[in-house]
């Protein structure tokens, strides 16, 4: 059931949604009313997510999209082959790039709407075990700025959140070691881990006509640890 239907009339496409910060995004923006189109590299995937939101009464449907290879994770400077580099860049810049160039022109068609970029508070704060990941994300609010002047000749807003530290499949290298989760939470004001639910709302906001104004800005979801540039 929609939260409050401001969402209602709208379209989302979210990519990489069949868990973790994706899922809980499609969750949100269908519960506000929007018919939501999720995504996955993996077939069964979409079938699993969409049994689950489906099943919760939401207007979800969703279609396998692959870009590549699963992205090579240790990043340190001096351990970065050449193609792993490409790989990252790849997958998180260029197909980024690509597919809003796809999205626009049916964008433009409904006489606008919003793109929001995920990138993360690596791309303020790189790790050094994460060094050419978080360029890949700082390139993406490189990206988001680039864009704004020419999308909104066409009634289009681009924003990007940059997630912290949240508490997915995706940070378990570090929310399954007790030492490491409590070094991290020593650097979060908050002193919790975030949820993909931190995220949604996030987003839910920026899609919608409460953001009418806002574009070509990045929020950090990070439960105050330091993110800027």
């Amino acid at each position: 059931m929609a939260l409050d239907g401001r969402l209602e009339g709208k379209v989302a496409v979210v990519t990489a949604s069949s868990d973790g910060i994706g899922l809980a995004i499609a969750r949100r923006l269908a519960q506000e009313g929007a018919k939501v189109m999720i995504s996955s590299r993996k077939f069964e995937n979409v079938v699993r997510a969409l049994t689950t939101l489906n099943q919760e009464g939401l207007n979800v449907d969703g279609v396998v999209c692959h870009v590549g290879k699963k992205e090579h994770r240790r990043s340190l400077f001096k351990e970065t082959p050449e193609d792993a580099y490409d790989k990252m860049f790849d997958i998180n810049v260029k197909a980024t790039f690509m597919l809003c160039q796809e999205a626009v022109p049916y964008l433009e068609k409904r006489g606008g709407g919003t793109i929001v970029l995920v990138s993360s508070f690596g791309a303020y704060t790189p790790l050094p075990i994460v060094g050419v990941y978080s360029m890949t994300k700082t390139a993406l609010l490189g990206m988001c700025k680039a864009l704004t002047p020419q999308l909104a000749e066409s009634n289009i807003r681009i924003n990007t959140i940059a997630p912290g530290l949240i508490d997915t499949k995706f940070s378990s290298a570090i929310t399954s070691n007790p030492e490491a989760t409590q070094l991290a939470l020593d650097n979060i004001p908050m002193k919790r881990l975030g949820i993909p639910e931190d995220c949604a709302g996030a987003v839910a906001f920026l899609v919608s006509d409460d953001a009418a104004y806002i574009t070509g800005e990045s929020i950090a979801i990070t439960g105050g640890h330091t993110s800027r540039l």
